[in-house]
């Protein structure tokens, strides 16, 4: 994996944003706390991805999620593709520019999660990389959902690093053991981490 790979691994991982809150309504922003972001494999898996409501309507955002030609998202959906990130679709009108999604980069332990960095259309990583850009890129009917076909650039990794990086979630109860190969994509993903920091 090339440097520019690795940046996007660790993007993925470990997102440092800044934030603008843009046309945002801060009432709706302010109810998000760490405690709504919790071990990701107790979310609802779909095709890879995980799912909650953090109003309640896990059908709504499931309907939403499940519907082969694409719909919008219910307010309070919550997707995450790993644990260190996560976007949550807040009320209508909130953020036109993100389509009323708003990111999130989260520090996860065992102890829980902290939230690192929130915002909307000018979140950005450490690597220069801007949130929107990428999920902008999907076609409308997908609700700036990215996966394969929706429109968006791919992402250099696997679908064994995905499920690896979900599996070693540090805030889920009995993780699963690790094989010898996995080991070593974990340290050499952390390796690349440390160097970049």
């Amino acid at each position: 994996m090339n440097i520019r790979a690795f940046a996007l691994v660790l993007s993925l991982i470990s997102l440092s944003v800044g934030s603008s809150q843009l046309a945002a309504d801060p009432s709706a922003t302010n109810e998000i706390d760490s405690e709504a972001f919790y071990c990701i494999r107790d979310m609802t898996p779909v095709r890879g991805f995980y799912v909650d409501n953090l109003s309640g309507d896990l059908k709504a955002t499931l309907a939403a999620a499940s519907a082969p030609d694409g719909a919008v998202y219910p307010e309070g959906s919550l997707v995450q593709l790993v644990p260190g990130e996560a976007m949550v679709k807040l009320s209508a009108g909130a953020s036109p520019a993100t389509n009323d999604w708003e990111f999130f980069e989260l520090d996860v332990s065992p102890e829980g999660t902290a939230i690192r960095k929130r915002g909307f259309a000018d979140v950005v990583n450490r690597f220069g990389g801007n949130c929107l850009d990428c999920h902008a890129k999907a076609e409308a009917r997908w609700d700036m959902i990215c996966e394969t076909g929706h429109g968006c650039d791919p992402i250099p990794l696997t679908r064994d690093m995905l499920v690896l990086l979900q599996k070693t979630d540090p805030r889920c109860e009995n993780n699963p053991s690790l094989t010898a190969e996995e080991i070593a994509t974990l340290q050499a993903l952390r390796q690349a981490a440390t160097a970049r920091n």
